[in-house]
């Protein structure tokens, strides 16, 4: 059974050094770390919770878990970006690398016991929201339906494939894929749909009025999704999206990923749509 308690650093400034003891190829861009504690005990977090990482030298970016069911490690999933998601991406096993953490708000895996649940990922936002997902499955006596979205821009940058593959499989989770466009070398081969993710809504095989929607992607795919959801019955509390952008010190004292009232550090980065629905009318803030 996986144990998802909050385990903070003593001081949350100061970067614990991890070994990285995995490294798993996702897609071209993009790799998956798993760390353990150089000594003593691995930071460990909730679903939807961050970490700072840090590659020493170049500098630190917040990471969601993409993984907290496996005590005694921290796992990431990364995709190279800039120059410090480079720097991580490219480390192999036996580096090592400092983490700060955890910070943040989590899923609501806890309060949706006994409701249906739908799970909306575009693309790289598969891997926050893969520690939820694994969690409910875990647990899955305790849920009503699951149905968890899928998109991609193409079948090459579908994440976690195989993994998904096998979910497909299960009688007792509705899982659909799609890609905006299928790749024209056709290297890849794709069974599942074409469009954008949040076509996928009107298909989902149960009632939505009640149940609790996680969503995490790019941000047009929370303004779509949340008005398909809504349009379905969902209400806006049982909403969630996460709204990681710019965070830099994770602890709300730098100011860089102030989102109106709230610092998406400390305040997020999951929040219920109805905390932040009056600012999805502001297109930049």
């Amino acid at each position: 059974m996986a144990d998802n308690t909050l385990v903070p650093n003593k001081d949350p400034m100061l970067p614990v050094a991890h070994r990285v003891v995995r490294v798993t190829d996702e897609m071209a861009d993009v790799r998956t770390l798993e760390l353990e504690p150089v000594d003593g005990a691995a930071v460990r977090g909730r679903p939807g919770q961050f970490t700072m990482l840090y590659a020493f030298g170049v500098g630190e970016v917040p990471i969601s878990f993409s993984r907290t069911n496996e005590p005694g490690k921290v796992v990431h999933t990364v995709r190279a970006v800039g120059a410090v998601s480079r720097a991580l991406v490219d480390l192999g096993v036996g580096d090592t690398v400092g983490v700060r953490g955890p910070f943040g708000t989590a899923w609501p895996v806890e309060e949706a016991r006994g409701r249906d649940v739908v799970l909306i990922a575009g693309g790289i936002g598969l891997a926050p929201l893969r520690p939820a997902l694994e969690y409910l499955l875990d647990h899955r006596s305790d849920y009503g339906q699951l149905a968890l979205l899928c998109g991609a821009r193409s079948p090459d940058t579908m994440l976690y494939c195989d993994e998904l593959e096998a979910l497909r499989d299960r009688d007792d989770i509705e899982v659909m894929l799609t890609v905006d466009a299928l790749t024209r070398d056709g290297t890849r081969p794709w069974s599942g749909e074409v469009g954008v993710v949040t076509e996928l809504i009107d298909c989902i095989g149960f009632d939505l009025a009640g149940a609790v929607a996680m969503v995490c992607g790019p941000e047009v795919v929370f303004r779509f999704s949340v008005r398909e959801l809504l349009d379905r019955g969902v209400q806006a509390p049982d909403i969630y999206v996460s709204m990681e952008r710019n965070m830099k010190c994770a602890t709300g004292h730098c100011g860089h990923c102030q989102y109106g009232p709230y610092f998406v550090c400390k305040d997020g980065a999951v929040f219920s749509y109805d905390q932040v629905s009056h600012l999805f009318d502001v297109r930049e803030i």
